[in-house]
C-alpha cells in the first residue's frame, strides 16, 4: 500500500497561487507523485489524505478532461488516484472516494453522525401500521424476508432474527461514507448518508438520503434523473431513474424502477420490474412485474406476478384501518382492471378476472381461473394448466434472469412443476371430491368459501389435475432411470432408491426457494437456539437447500409414485414403469395438444381485427402475416410441437430400454 507524506512549502504555495486555501496545511497529505497544479480552487479542512492525478478522462462526444479538483469544498475526506471532482456548489464532508470517480456538478455529498446507511430501517411491509415490519440490510434475501415477515407465531424466532440483522448493521455502521471505485456523480443534488459501491452511475438525481447503492464491478447500479430516494437499499445490477420515488424499500437485485414509479414500505427482489404505478407495504418476490400508471399494488405478497392494468387491492374495509393483507402464489396473474379486496389468498399460476370481494382461499387450488360473473366469483380449477401463456410464462422467467452479480442474495427456482405445486394439486383434488360427494355428481354448482364452481368446471378440474400429476411423476421416474442400461427388476428398484430422507412431507415456496418444509423447520430451531447467529449462515443454508432440490424433489416423488399408483418399492417391475410411461405420454402430449389448440386462437380471424386497414379480408390476413407471423413459423409452436416429438421419443426409448428386464 503506497504511503502518505506531508506537503512541501512548493506544493503549499502553488496550491494558494491556485486559488485553494486550508486553515491547517499539515491536515493534508498526498502519494508520492502528486501534483498540485490540477487542484484549483478548493478549500479543505479536516484531515484530507490525496492520490495522484495523472489520468484523463474521455466524455461522450469525444471530448477529454484530465483528473483534477476544481470549484470544491472538501472536509476530512480521503480522496483516491486520477479522479475528477469539480463543481460542487456546496461541499463533500466526510467521505473516502475512490480510484478514477467523476464527480461534478453536485450540490452537497456529506455524512453527519453515525450511520448505517439504510442497514436496520423498518419497512412496515404487507402491513402499513406494522406487526410486520423487516429490517432491510445489504445481504436481505427473499426467504430471509418471507420468514421475517410472516413467521410472527414464532416471537423468539423473529427476536433472533432482529439481533441477527442489527448485529450486521452495527458491524458495518461508520462515520465515514463510501464511493467505491470508477463511479460517476454527475448533475446530483444532495446526497447524505449513502454508501456508494464502485462503478454505480448517479446522473440527475434530485435526492439521495440514507441508503446503501450496492454497485459492483460485475452488476453495476444506476441511478438516474430526479430520483428521491430515502431510507432505502439497492442491490448490485438494479436501475432506479425517470423521477422515481423511494421511500422505506429494498431494491433487489437486477430490478428496474423507472418512469416515475413511486414506492413506499416496500421490497422488492430480484428481477422485479415497476413502472409508471405505485407500491405501498408491498412484498414483491422475484418476478413480480407492473408497467401501467393505473396499477396499485398494496399490502400484498407476489412472486412471478405480472400486473394488469388498473389492478388494485383494498387493504381496509373503513373499520379499523389498513390492517389487512393478502397473498397471490407465485405465477398468478391479474388482468385489466382486476380487484381483490383483502383480505385473500390466491393458488399458484392463477388468472384474476374481474372483481372480487368474498375473502377466498384459493392455495388448494392451483392453475385456476378467478372469475368475476354477477358480482360473484366463479373458480374454474385447473384450466390455466391448458393456457399457452402460462407455458410461455414459464420459460420467459429464466431467459430474462438479469443477475450479472456472482454472489446472488435470492436462489430462484424456476419449476412450473414441483412438489410444492404439486402438493397442491392433489389438495385440490381431495377439495373437488369432497364437494362433489357432499353435494352429489349432478349438481349444477358447487359453493367453495363463498365462490362457485360450476359441474363443468369441477370435472374439468379433476381430469386437468390428474393430467398434470401424471406429467410431474412421470417426469421424475424418467429423469431417474435416464441412461442406465437394466438387466433386471431388481437393479431397476436399485435405482430408484432414494438418496436421502430429506423432502418427506410438505414442502414451502419462501418467495423463489422451493424447500422441504421440515428443513426450514430446522434452520428455524436453529436460529431459535442461538446455534446460528450470522445472516451469512442462514444464506448459505437456503443456497444449500437449492443446490440440493433434485435429489430432495426425487425422495418426495418416490413417496407420490408409490401412493398414488399403488405401488410397493421392494415389488416394482419393468412393466410397472411402463404403464407409468405410458400414461406420461399420454399426459403430455394431450396436455401440449391443448395448449396447441389455445395458441392456435391467437391467430384466428377475430384476432385479425383491426389488422389491413382500408382493405378486404385477404389484405387483413396478409397484414397479420407480416407482424404477427404464421401460425405455423410461430416460435412457440415450433417448440411446442418440438416438445410433444422429443418427449414422445424419450417415453418410448426407456420403454424400448427395459421392456426386456425380467
Amino acid at each position: 500500500m503506497q504511503k502518505y507524506r506531508s506537503l512541501s512549502k512548493a506544493e503549499i504555495d502553488v496550491l494558494i497561487s491556485n486559488g485553494c486555501s486550508s486553515k491547517d496545511w499539515q491536515l493534508i497529505s498526498v502519494k508520492e507523485g502528486f501534483e498540485p497544479h490540477f487542484i484549483k480552487n478548493t478549500q479543505f479542512s479536516g484531515k484530507i489524505e490525496l492520490g495522484v492525478f495523472q489520468k484523463e478522462f474521455t466524455l461522450a462526444g469525444g471530448i477529454t478532461k484530465h483528473s483534477c479538483i476544481a470549484n470544491a469544498v472538501i472536509h476530512n475526506c480521503t480522496i483516491g488516484d486520477n479522479v475528477v471532482i469539480e463543481n460542487i456548489q456546496n461541499y463533500i464532508a466526510n467521505y473516502n472516494i475512490g480510484n478514477n470517480c467523476f464527480i461534478q456538478n453536485v450540490d452537497v455529498i456529506l455524512v453527519e453522525g453515525r450511520s448505517s446507511f439504510g442497514n436496520g430501517v423498518e419497512v412496515n411491509v404487507l402491513n402499513e401500521t406494522g406487526g410486520r415490519e423487516v429490517l432491510i440490510n445489504d445481504k436481505l434475501s427473499a426467504h430471509f424476508a418471507y420468514i421475517y415477515s410472516l413467521y410472527r407465531h414464532r416471537p423468539k424466532l423473529i427476536e433472533r432474527m432482529k439481533d441477527i440483522t442489527l448485529f450486521y448493521c452495527n458491524k458495518h455502521a461508520s462515520e465515514r461514507g463510501e464511493i467505491g471505485e470508477n463511479c460517476k456523480i454527475l448533475n446530483v443534488g444532495y446526497i447524505k448518508n449513502v454508501r456508494i459501491g464502485p462503478y454505480c452511475n448517479i446522473t440527475g438525481a434530485m435526492k439521495l438520503k440514507n441508503g446503501s447503492i450496492n454497485s459492483n464491478e460485475h452488476a453495476p447500479v444506476y441511478i438516474g434523473r430526479n430520483v428521491i430516494a430515502k431510507d432505502f437499499i439497492v442491490s448490485s445490477g438494479s436501475t432506479v431513474g425517470g423521477g422515481s420515488f423511494i421511500t422505506r424499500c429494498f431494491i433487489g437485485q437486477a430490478c428496474y424502477i423507472d418512469h416515475g414509479y413511486s414506492a413506499s414500505d416496500s421490497l422488492f427482489f430480484s428481477n422485479c420490474h415497476g413502472e409508471n404505478g405505485e407500491a405501498c407495504a408491498l412484498f414483491a418476490g422475484p418476478y413480480t412485474v407492473t408497467h401501467h400508471k393505473s396499477t396499485l399494488l398494496i399490502a400484498g405478497m407476489f412472486s412471478f406476478m405480472n400486473a394488469g392494468s388498473g389492478s388494485n387491492q383494498s387493504n381496509h374495509m373503513y373499520k379499523l384501518g389498513p390492517i389487512h393483507q393478502g397473498i397471490i402464489e407465485r405465477g398468478a396473474k391479474t388482468t385489466s382492471n382486476s380487484y381483490i379486496l383483502w383480505p385473500a389468498k390466491v393458488g399458484a399460476f392463477s388468472l384474476i378476472l374481474g372483481r372480487h370481494s368474498q375473502h377466498a382461499d384459493t392455495s388448494n387450488l392451483p392453475f385456476s381461473y378467478i372469475i368475476e360473473k354477477d358480482n360473484s366469483t366463479y373458480i374454474a380449477p385447473g384450466i390455466n394448466l391448458k393456457s399457452v401463456g402460462t407455458i410461455r410464462d414459464a420459460k420467459k422467467w429464466p431467459e430474462r434472469d438479469m443477475r450479472k452479480d456472482p454472489n446472488r442474495l435470492d436462489c430462484i427456482n424456476f419449476n412450473l412443476l414441483s412438489p410444492y405445486t404439486i402438493q397442491k394439486v392433489f389438495a385440490g383434488i381431495e377439495i373437488l371430491k369432497n364437494l362433489e360427494a357432499t353435494a352429489g355428481q349432478t349438481s349444477q354448482i358447487y359453493t367453495f368459501q363463498s365462490c362457485i364452481i360450476t359441474n363443468s368446471s369441477l370435472k374439468r378440474g379433476l381430469n386437468l389435475y390428474e393430467i398434470i400429476i401424471h406429467k410431474f411423476l412421470g417426469n421424475s421416474i424418467i429423469k431417474r432411470l435416464e441412461n442406465t442400461k437394466f438387466k433386471t427388476n431388481d437393479e431397476i428398484r436399485n435405482r430408484l432408491k432414494v438418496d436421502t430422507t430429506l423432502g418427506l412431507g410438505e414442502w414451502v415456496d419462501l418467495s423463489g426457494l422451493i424447500a422441504p418444509k421440515s428443513e426450514i423447520d430446522n434452520l428455524l430451531v436453529e436460529i431459535e437456539t442461538g446455534k446460528i447467529t450470522k445472516l451469512k449462515e442462514i444464506n448459505s443454508i437456503f443456497h444449500t437447500l437449492h443446490k440440493n432440490y433434485y435429489v430432495n424433489e426425487w425422495t418426495w416423488a418416490w413417496d407420490k409414485i408409490q401412493s398414488f399408483y399403488n405401488l410397493k418399492a421392494d415389488e416394482i417391475t419393468a412393466e410397472d414403469i411402463i404403464n407409468i410411461v405410458e400414461k406420461w405420454k399420454e399426459s403430455v402430449i394431450g396436455l401440449d395438444e391443448l395448449i396447441y389448440q389455445d395458441a392456435k386462437k391467437e391467430f384466428s380471424l377475430s384476432f385479425k381485427t383491426g389488422f389491413g386497414a382500408d382493405g378486404n379480408i385477404q389484405d387483413r390476413a396478409m397484414d397479420f402475416e407480416y407482424v404477427r407471423g404464421a401460425f405455423d413459423n410461430n416460435q412457440f409452436v415450433i417448440t411446442t410441437l418440438k416438445h410433444m416429438e422429443e418427449k414422445t421419443k424419450l417415453g418410448n426409448e426407456l420403454i424400448e430400454r427395459i421392456k426386456s428386464v425380467t
